[in-house]
Order: C-alpha cells, then sequence, then structure tokens
C-alpha cells in the first residue's frame, strides 16, 4: 500500500514549466534589498562583537549569551554568502563573488570551493548513485549491512548527534574549511588559501585591538554555535522519514526538490535569521530566487503550498534518529538492533531497524 501510495504521489506531481509558471517572476535579484540585508545584518553583528568584547570585564556568562544571538546574526551571513555562490543575491555575477568572498572571511568558509562543492549537491540531490560531495553522508541500510565493523563503527560515529552537532563545527569550519584537498582544482585551491589568509588578517587585526584572549573567548563560540545552526539546518533539510532518494535512472528533479527537500517551518524570528533557508523546496527547484523572495514565492504559489512537504520543529527533533536509508521500505531509519554481517541476512535487520534508536 506504502508503494502504491508513494507511485501515485510521484505520478501526481507538477511538470516543471507549471511549476515555472508560479516562480518564474521570483528568480530576480534586486541589490537595493541585497544592500539593506547586509546593513540590518553586519551592523548589529559588529556591534554585539564590541558588546561581547565589553562583558568580558562584566561576567563571561553575559559574553555567552550575546555569543547566541551574534550567532544568529552569523548564521543571516552565511545565507547571503550562500545566494551569492548561487548568483542570486545580486544582479551583478562580479559583485556576487566579490561579496561572497568577503562574507565567507566573516564565516571561516572558502566560496569557490564551498559553491562548487554546493553546485553538485543540487544537482545530485536525492539521487543515491551520485552522493558524497556537499551532502549529509547517508548510507543504505543494504549499504551498512556489507561494511566491516570498524567501518559501520565509524559511520555510527559520524551519525552521533554529539559529533555531528558538537564536535562537526569546529571540525568543519576551523579545520576541513582550512585544507585545500589534492581533489579540489586550481580555482577551489587559490580560494582555500585566500579565504584563509582573509581569516589570519581579520584575526591579527582584532587581536591587535582586544588581545589574543579576547579574541577566542569572542568568536570561538560564536562561530561554533552558528556552525551548530548551520549544520542542523543543512541535517534537517533532507533527512527525514520519507524523504525522496531515489536511483539514477528513475531520478526526478522535481520530486528531489518537492519530496526531497523539506520547507522547514520556523518561528518568524528563526525564519529571518535563518535567511528563510527553511523554504529549501523552493530554493531546490529554483536556486536563482534569493532568500528575501523565497517566504513571498510560498505564499504566492498554490502549487507549493499544495506539495510542500512541511517539517515541524518537535518532528525535526524526532528525525535525529534517523541514520540509514532502507530502500526496500523507501524511507529513513534508525540503526538496526540486530547487526548482521551478510547482506543475505539483511531481513532480520531490516525488521528490527523499525525501531529507531
Amino acid at each position: 500500500m506504502e508503494a502504491t501510495t508513494r507511485e501515485a504521489r510521484l505520478a501526481a506531481l507538477p511538470k516543471l514549466n507549471e511549476i515555472n509558471r508560479e516562480i518564474t517572476a521570483y528568480q530576480r535579484a534586486d541589490t537595493r534589498r541585497a544592500v539593506w540585508q547586509l546593513v540590518n545584518t553586519l551592523v548589529p553583528y559588529a556591534v554585539l562583537w564590541y558588546l561581547m568584547y565589553r562583558s568580558l570585564t562584566i561576567s563571561y556568562a553575559l559574553t555567552l549569551g550575546l555569543a547566541v544571538l551574534a550567532a544568529g546574526f552569523l548564521i543571516r551571513v552565511f545565507i547571503f554568502f550562500h545566494d551569492c555562490g548561487h548568483n542570486s543575491f545580486f544582479p551583478s555575477t562580479r559583485l556576487n563573488r566579490t561579496v561572497g568572498f568577503w562574507l565567507g572571511i566573516l564565516v571561516f568558509t572558502p566560496g569557490e570551493q564551498w559553491w562548487h562543492s554546493h553546485a553538485i549537491h543540487h544537482a545530485t540531490s536525492g539521487n543515491l548513485d551520485k552522493r558524497g560531495v556537499g551532502d549529509v553522508t547517508t548510507l543504505t541500510l543494504e549499504e551498512f549491512y556489507e561494511k566491516a565493523w570498524l567501518e559501520k563503527l565509524g559511520y555510527r560515529f559520524f551519525r552521533n548527534p554529539l559529533v555531528m552537532f558538537i564536535l562537526g563545527p569546529i571540525f568543519m569550519f576551523l579545520i576541513m574549511h582550512r585544507l585545500p584537498l589534492p581533489r579540489y582544482g586550481k580555482r577551489q585551491t587559490r580560494s582555500v588559501w585566500l579565504t584563509n589568509l582573509g581569516v589570519v588578517a581579520l584575526a591579527a587585526g582584532l587581536i591587535a585591538l582586544v588581545g589574543w584572549k579576547a579574541y577566542v573567548m569572542i568568536q570561538l563560540p560564536v562561530i561554533w554555535l552558528a556552525g551548530t545552526g548551520g549544520i542542523w539546518l543543512f541535517y534537517i533539510q533532507h533527512q527525514f522519514e520519507d524523504v525522496y532518494w531515489e536511483r539514477a535512472e528513475h531520478w526526478n528533479y522535481v520530486a528531489s526538490a518537492l519530496l526531497g527537500a523539506s520547507y522547514y517551518k520556523l518561528p518568524k524570528v528563526l525564519e529571518w535569521f535563518t535567511g528563510s533557508i527553511g523554504y529549501h523546496h523552493i530554493h531546490h527547484l529554483s536556486p536563482r530566487i534569493p532568500n528575501y523572495y523565497l517566504a513571498e514565492c510560498q505564499r504566492q504559489s498554490p502549487i507549493l503550498q499544495r506539495w510542500a512537504r512541511v517539517v515541524t520543529i518537535p518532528e525535526s527533533l524526532r528525525a535525529v534518529r534517523l541514520k540509514v536509508y532502507n530502500e526496500a521500505l523507501r524511507r529513513m531509519e534508525g540503526f538496526p538492533k540486530a547487526e548482521t554481517t551478510s547482506v543475505g541476512e539483511k531481513q532480520v535487520g531490516e525488521a528490527a531497524s523499525t525501531n529507531l534508536t
């Protein structure tokens, strides 16, 4: 019955040209709105940074409280950086690249390298045969069974919420984004080195003003909190129980956006701090729609209102239990309670895997 319902839902999906008739009007950048977003985000972020510095002489608890708010603004900065990579923040490609580079320094992320891997993510999201670049590493249940015990242990470690959301931000933003890996092209490698130089120069300037100890006590919690929030958002955008995954020969672009990317419904204040990235189904349908038009696009489109896969905050919190994709049942599940070592025995594990852990 579930398979029949899923196939019927896939068959009923609107065609891309039908969707485009409702969303094309929003595929335009507005310099005035982009500049205003930079002002209403970067200025408060700078003020908060200064207040955190002054609060160090009062109470570090106060500093950390301000860090939570500053991290919210930094997440918003990352969304602008992200839009620049899609060439959607400003009408000018050159301006997107230039502003995006400087925003990348603030969020400790090399633009050209991250934008490249993110473009691959957009082209392959929901495609089981093209995983591995710009996405959250996800194994199928069968693949999990076929792994050696050490590989299973490594995957379990990676998918542990404490590792992904607590250690992950430090590893990603302070270590991985600093390394020009051999697989990067010249443009991506240059981006890493130039961003590293910018990060060091900005840090050196701030240390000269406030001292190295104050810099670390302020910047470290801010980048960690913002990184945690960013990784959480990226996770829940494509990690929910009935998320769309399909093999390449049957993969469908519209399905990957409407059924494989969530509409993470957040309170308005959180929607503002997250740059409306919760409307992720729209973003995957058309990355050329800037963040400042996503909410309006959702409100004005009957198709999107009907097809958006809404994920609420309570549902998103339950999603941390999801670990592997069960191709037979076409859903994300927790780790099986009874692990087997061969594919031939996987039926036992599939039955047990319905108990999410």
